[in-house]
């Protein structure tokens, strides 16, 4: 979503300054290109040209530029801006924003600008409490700018409390949110992700080599595209996205409660979860010892979730994954039409890019009335979105 956006970063005079540097060089890394704005006090904190080579672009800082006084900075930045972030942005920028103020380079190129506004408040603790900065923003908000409330914890000033910089993933979401199409508004999503544990005894498992990273990318996607998200999640080392409600669970018997739980508030299910099939039939209370000859094991079925939610979805939209290693089509097609989806995503295992761990992945998304879609390999994000377009374009076909 961020490939060939133009985004103007403010920054203010606050400690939290420094910070703006890391999120120059994602927005960069993100193909995105950054113009930025620097107030005089901001360059106490941090050099223009620190974000110059991070940017790769002119930093800018006066508002009359002698090098190019036929260039109008702020009315220029303020067109070519898809985005404009202020962070921080510091109680002086948020009070004379909220009052039309425009004294210098940046809160000209906010009263000039059309763009979506997200201001990322940082400063002391007192002074984020204070009435009128909550005033301020609510005005400001009023007239449509995004705000990113500071986090808690250690404040430069030696305190402790709300005040810190928010976090640079939650800054980057709130910003994606900005021009991303909200076309998942009004449905509530829930994804499973990750592998499940089926415990042998107080120390083994059977599970598989599942990542959960491309179910959390569905879960992280959706929310940016507005949806209400439940990521119910096996055990992953990966950290939720933010705005999601993470559901944790071991077995697939715990997957299956929290999915059907949570059934009756969902509009769209996507199961990308690596369920095991099999269970021990007896779980040992205590640790199996080692002991002459072979280990045999009972396995028994677990309960087929997506089969389940098949027989009970009524109007919801189903959508199951399938990892193949031999006739990837023909098994897919096969678990779509008896367990009733209305998409499958199958992949192969073999193929270069398409296994476990990886943060690539190569799809075919497979519909009932026998379409298939095949897509080259591309990151778990990009994929996710294919997967949300092929869901909203059901959703817009069948009026469900």
């Amino acid at each position: 979503m961020w490939k060939g956006k133009n985004v103007v970063l403010g920054i203010t005079g606050g400690i939290a300054a420094y910070k703006a540097a890391e999120l120059t060089r994602e927005i960069v890394r993100r193909e995105a290109a950054v113009r930025v704005v620097m107030t005089r006090h901001a360059q106490e904190f941090i050099a223009p040209l620190t974000l110059e080579t991070l940017s790769g672009n002119r930093v800018c800082t006066d508002l009359f530029t002698p090098e190019a006084p036929h260039e109008i900075d702020h009315i220029a930045l303020a067109r070519w801006a898809d985005v404009l972030i202020v962070a921080p942005a510091t109680a002086n920028l948020i009070g004379k924003a909220a009052g039309g103020i425009a004294d210098d380079l940046l809160t000209t190129t906010l009263l000039a600008t059309r763009a979506p506004v997200l201001l990322c408040p940082a400063m002391n603790d007192a002074m984020w409490e204070n009435p009128i900065v909550g005033e301020n923003l609510d005005r400001l908000r009023h007239r449509g700018c995004a705000v990113v409330e500071p986090a808690r914890g250690s404040l430069a000033c030696g305190t402790e409390g709300a005040g810190r910089l928010a976090d640079l993933g939650d800054l980057l979401d709130a910003a994606e949110a900005l021009f991303t199409p909200q076309d998942f508004s009004g449905e509530t999503v829930l994804v499973t992700a990750g592998p499940t544990r089926e415990p042998l005894d107080p120390v083994r498992f059977i599970t598989n080599y599942s990542s959960g990273k491309m179910g959390y990318a569905i879960a992280h996607a959706a929310r940016m595209r507005g949806a209400t998200v439940i990521l119910v999640s096996g055990p992953t080392v990966l950290v939720p996205p933010g705005g999601v409600e993470l559901v944790q669970v071991q077995s697939a018997r715990e997957m299956r409660d929290a999915v059907l739980g949570r059934l009756d508030e969902t509009t769209v299910i996507v199961k990308a979860a690596a369920v095991a099939d099999y269970r021990p039939t007896v779980c040992e209370d205590q640790k199996i010892k080692k002991r002459p000859g072979d280990l045999r094991l009972c396995l028994e079925r677990n309960p087929d979730i997506i089969a389940e939610i098949g027989r009970k979805k009524g109007g919801r939209i189903l959508v199951g994954f399938a990892m193949e290693s031999e006739n990837l089509l023909e098994n897919a097609r096969t678990k779509m039409r008896a367990k009733k989806m209305d998409l499958i995503v199958a992949n192969d295992l073999r193929e270069a890019g398409a296994g476990f761990q990886g943060d690539t992945n190569v799809i075919r998304i497979l519909s009932p009335d026998g379409r298939v879609e095949a897509l080259p390999l591309m990151g778990k994000r990009e994929a996710a979105d294919r997967i949300l377009d092929r869901i909203r374009d059901l959703r817009g076909r069948s009026g469900r």
